[in-house]
């Protein structure tokens, strides 16, 4: 009987087998098929963009960076449209000025929600000005951005209803309704009280509010509550950052379908420019942000590769060789070695290395004639502006003139023609900038080079943008570097970079909050008077003297030089022809991000 029924088997299980095998190769080359090689995530609609680096917090109030993952999460009171350069409603539908104009009345939208289905109220608004910013233990930004006048003091916020909140403020102050652009201007954005408030109330082991390591790159991105059009789906370190439709997003088009219309964006996290833009012609990013090095090429593939470059005009951007002017100690150790320290305050030698950098070579051998000379911390595209006079200094490429500044000042030079200092020290600094940024390592060899020739010496280092970010606002031990800001329209919103106390004032930083003290700080007159200008620009609601006082600042930023301004590129982007909808601009600070992304398609 085993004898008749082990051969059936057999036959069976062969049976089985061949049918196994056919089944698999049907589905093997189903799968192979480019027609069906849609997954489930690739059939919603989305598009790719990129960055050069991972973010470094999901905790706005704690963001420091750009480009930055509230691009596409966070929204404030009120909105800049790239377009007009005006401010309009976000979250909140209108407001009221008083006549004196030291009081503003916001009104809610109607029904607005968080990306988990809460109310969004006027409850969350004052969570977020009086529980966080106006929080003296909350170490944020944005305090710089809503001080006002010489003491410093804050907006008070009250509650009217559900939907209305009331700021009234001790002296006018006009820039408040950009304040309250959240990402559009790199301003405050409305945190959900109903999530982070017992992160307030509860302490660490160092007696801090659990708020500030709140919401890190670790936390698990289904507890990241936004009110943008996008929230965080996931977060792959050092791949990528994918952002989710946020289906209680408040926008509307004119037919009432719900905005966003794009379902996804993948920020791919890219650590080298050359690899992103071989990963757009190759197809695999939807948007990349064009540099001087590689708009040729782009340029000559525009057609066949099914993109178009966007022209945005000059950035809104600073880019800069800045010294560190602390004279602070810190543990009875100072932050500089006293004896750079002298050089780096001596007026002299500051002019001396503009007038030694060829800005033109710059502009012509790194950014292809992409641009424009930079003689201003206010960028040319803003309406507080003003064009150079006669009696802003412009530090023209003359490497004889530098070497006279530095002869006149005490310095000298040796048999082989190397720069010294009265006491015979040799001129020899670390110059640093991020190592991701490939314009930036370029520059940073051409003014190494440039230096060399009037006999000084630098020792050019690249680091990583977090190792560079830690330096200069947390240990502060640095002694020059290659860097930018981003910016905007509204002056004010560099006060943190202006103001003595603020917390970007990198040339003379005060210490962070939690830090060890500083011990001998000092802040010299012309440093206090753009502080103080800034204060007085702020009170001002008449465009025109507004702009005269920033031009006095633009004076003494020229005069005293805490930077010295290189080269103001073209704000450019490619973008694929399958995203309709586009308008690109370069005023606010999303430019690559897209500021209008909620009304981006994706063409099928």
């Amino acid at each position: 009987m085993l004898s008749v029924l082990f051969p059936f088997r057999r036959r069976w299980l062969s049976i089985v087998l061949i049918f196994t095998l056919w089944l698999s190769c049907q589905l093997f080359f189903t799968s192979c098929n480019p027609a069906n090689l849609k997954t489930n995530a690739a059939q919603v609609s989305q598009w790719v963009t990129t960055t050069l680096g991972d973010p470094k917090t999901f905790n706005y109030a704690f963001n420091q960076e750009y480009p930055h993952v509230f691009l596409f999460t966070a929204e404030g009171l009120t909105t800049l449209n790239a377009m007009t350069g005006k401010i309009e409603p976000a979250l909140a539908e209108s407001w009221k000025i008083s006549d004196d104009k030291k009081l503003i009345i916001f009104t809610l939208r109607e029904g607005l929600k968080w990306s988990d289905g809460e109310p969004l109220t006027a409850d969350d608004v004052i969570f977020t000005y009086q529980d966080i910013i106006f929080n003296p233990k909350i170490p944020t930004d944005w305090k710089d951005g809503l001080k006002i006048g010489s003491s410093g003091a804050f907006p008070k916020i009250r509650k009217i209803d559900n939907r209305r909140v009331e700021f009234s403020f001790p002296e006018p102050f006009s820039p408040f309704l950009y304040t309250t652009g959240g990402a559009s201007t790199n301003s405050v954005a409305i945190l959900p009280k109903h999530v982070l408030e017992g992160s307030l109330k509860s302490q660490d082991a160092n007696g801090n509010p659990q708020f500030i390591s709140t919401w890190g790159t670790g936390t698990n991105p289904a507890k990241i509550i936004v009110n943008g059009p996008y929230k965080i789906e996931s977060y792959a370190p050092s791949q990528r950052v994918v952002f989710r439709r946020n289906p209680y997003y408040w926008r509307k088009d004119s037919q009432g379908n719900q905005l966003p219309y794009v379902e996804r964006i993948v920020w791919q996290i890219i650590e080298s420019t050359d690899t992103m833009i071989l990963q757009f012609r190759s197809g695999g990013l939807d948007t990349v942000l064009v540099t001087p090095e590689n708009f040729s090429l782009l340029k000559r593939e525009e057609k066949r590769g099914k993109f178009t470059i966007y022209n945005g005009g000059p950035d809104f951007s600073t880019l800069f060789i800045s010294f560190n002017l602390n004279k602070g100690r810190r543990n009875g150790q100072p932050l500089i070695n006293p004896i750079k320290s002298r050089w780096f305050n001596t007026l002299a030698f500051w002019r001396s290395v503009a007038h030694a950098i060829n800005r033109k070579a710059i502009l012509t051998n790194v950014y292809r004639g992409i641009g424009t000379l930079q003689d201003s911390p206010i960028e040319t595209q803003s309406p507080f502006y003003t064009p150079l006079r006669k009696d802003v200094k412009v530090y023209d490429y003359n490497p004889e003139k530098a070497k006279e500044l530095l002869l006149n000042a005490g310095f000298k030079y040796n048999a082989r023609n190397e720069l010294l200092d009265a006491d015979g020290n040799r001129v020899r600094f670390t110059m640093l900038t991020n190592v991701e940024n490939k314009t930036r390592v370029t520059m940073g060899a051409q003014i190494k080079q440039d230096l060399s020739k009037i006999g000084i010496q630098v020792d050019f280092n690249p680091i990583t943008f977090n190792t560079l970010t830690d330096k200069l606002t947390n240990t502060l031990d640095w002694e020059s570097y290659i860097g930018g800001f981003a910016g905007g329209p509204e002056p004010h919103d560099g006060a943190n970079v202006w103001t003595p106390d603020g917390g970007l004032h990198v040339f003379n930083q005060k210490p962070l909050p939690g830090r060890e003290p500083l011990i001998g700080r000092e802040v010299p007159d012309w440093e206090a008077e753009i502080g103080r200008l800034y204060i007085k620009a702020a009170q001002e609601f008449d465009q025109q003297k507004r702009k005269e006082i920033y031009a006095e600042t633009q004076r003494l930023a020229q005069e005293y030089l805490p930077f010295v301004y290189l080269v103001n590129p073209l704000s450019l982007a490619a973008v694929r022809d399958r995203l309709q909808n586009v308008k690109f601009s370069a005023l606010g600070s999303q430019r690559g991000a897209l500021w209008n992304k909620y009304e981006i398609k994706v063409a099928q």
